[in-house]
């Protein structure tokens, strides 16, 4: 299986409380933090609803 890397590049200061619970959820707790997760649609669609404050590292 195969992981994927997630970067928080955006403040999450302003943001709806969903969405810093999925951040805390993914791990990303400061800004350019650096996570790796195992490539899964769940992974996949907790980033989607954050895709704005994160980048996904290849």
């Amino acid at each position: 299986m195969s992981t994927i890397k997630i970067q928080q590049v955006r403040s999450q200061i302003k943001s709806p409380k969903t969405q810093k619970l999925t951040l805390q959820a993914l791990g990303l707790k400061k800004l350019n933090q650096t996570v790796e997760h195992k490539d899964n649609p769940q992974i996949r669609g907790m980033v989607e609803k954050v895709k704005h404050l994160v980048r996904i590292i290849e």
